[in-house]
């Protein structure tokens, strides 16, 4: 292997090559190592023509021996002319190098794998670089994020605060992006570990949850969304439960009518994404189970029916929701005057809560819309 000097005059920076991220710090103790040690590393250079080089490796070598002023630099030479194979070298020297960033890797892949004049596949890169497919695919799933967030990434797996890493990222992947960049900021904002961003991506992945509620989750802190996120899995084993067996009637006890079951459920459903403070619901399912059951008959009176007709049912239901007045003026007035720091886990609960009659009142609009149809079909009202 030749080494060369080469004045510095007649080498060229590659503009095009992986790595263009280069941090100021690093860059000036570089620069004091060549001062006192001289070039340990020659750089690798090819030949353009008339008389001129172009880097292959060895950018930030170049650049720290151009600010000391020095004339001329160690080369190696190389006769490559294949594109692929330089962008190929280039990448696994840069792998070999402290500072080469996880999206400078992630673009460089997704430039060999689409760019026309390369057209690799992750097969190939694989076996050429001695890399495994899937940390390929991971690297280039980092793509998905924005620039706010593509800007805080770094390498390695140390949390720190206002930077990311490639473990707190991947779990956020698959959200949609309006979900997905916020949640990387709140990551970065509060040093959260990848376990936390786990537990958070499971809570916007769930389809249970309605993307209006999912919006308003972003305004919470990294804590606070952990905080949402074991309520959530608590409310979810407590609904997982098997039904408690129905007690045997009390042979004094008079005829239970069905709207009697209905009374038993006059708290209003809470939303599933709840904050600690809000209780356990009881779902409207259970309502409309307890309306259909069968009518149990007082001592020494005959069995009657145990159905009720559906209109009747429904009206059960309807009745076993609470119809709220109009606030009074001083619950109004004590809304101004809540303490400092409670005011924002307060008002979680009551978007939380409304969110909840919100989607009550849509899925009761829809059973009417329903009921009119189906008498318009049978002519018996006029729409």
């Amino acid at each position: 292997m030749d080494i060369t000097n080469i004045e510095m005059r007649f080498i060229d920076e590659d503009t095009d090559q992986p790595r263009y991220q280069f941090d100021g710090e690093a860059l000036e103790e570089l620069m004091k190592s060549i001062a006192e040690l001289g070039l340990l590393s020659p750089i690798k250079v090819r030949t353009t023509g008339n008389g001129r080089y172009k880097i292959i490796y060895g950018n930030r070598r170049y650049k720290a021996s151009k600010m000391l002023g020095l004339k001329s630099i160690p080369c190696i030479i190389s006769a490559a002319t294949d594109e692929t194979e330089i962008y190929l070298e280039q990448i696994a020297e840069n792998l070999t190098r402290e500072g080469f960033s996880p999206i400078e890797e992630a673009e460089a892949f997704h430039k060999l794998m689409n760019e026309s004049k390369f057209s690799c596949s992750v097969k190939f890169l694989s076996g050429k670089l001695g890399k495994p497919e899937s940390y390929i695919k991971n690297k280039c799933e980092l793509l998905k994020f924005g620039n706010a967030v593509k800007k805080l990434i770094v390498g390695g797996t140390e949390i720190r605060k206002d930077r990311l890493t490639e473990g707190q990222l991947l779990p956020l992947k698959d959200l949609p992006i309006e979900h997905r960049d916020p949640l990387a900021l709140i990551a970065a904002r509060d040093e959260l570990p990848v376990s936390d961003v786990k537990k958070i991506a499971k809570l916007f992945k769930d389809k249970s949850i309605s993307d209006s509620t999912k919006d308003k989750l972003l305004f919470k802190t990294g804590s606070g969304l952990i905080e949402t996120w074991a309520t959530f899995e608590q409310n979810k084993a407590e609904r997982a439960k098997p039904a408690a067996e129905p007690k045997a009637p009390a042979k004094a006890a008079k005829t239970a009518p069905a709207a009697e079951a209905a009374e038993t459920a006059t708290q209003t459903e809470a939303a599933a994404v709840a904050s600690p403070a809000m209780t356990e619901p009881q779902p409207a399912a259970a309502v409309f189970q307890a309306a259909t059951a069968p009518v149990q008959p007082a001592e020494g009176q005959p069995a009657r029916a145990a159905a009720a007709p559906i209109a009747l049912k429904l009206r059960q239901l309807a009745a076993a929701i609470p119809a709220f007045s109009e606030l009074p003026s001083e619950v109004l007035q004590s809304a101004r005057a809540i303490p400092a720091g409670e005011q924002e886990p307060f008002v979680n609960e009551v978007d939380a809560f409304i969110a909840n009659l919100e989607r009550h009142l849509s899925e009761w609009k829809a059973v009417r819309e329903l009921a009119k149809e189906s008498a318009a079909a049978a002519g018996s009202v006029k729409l």
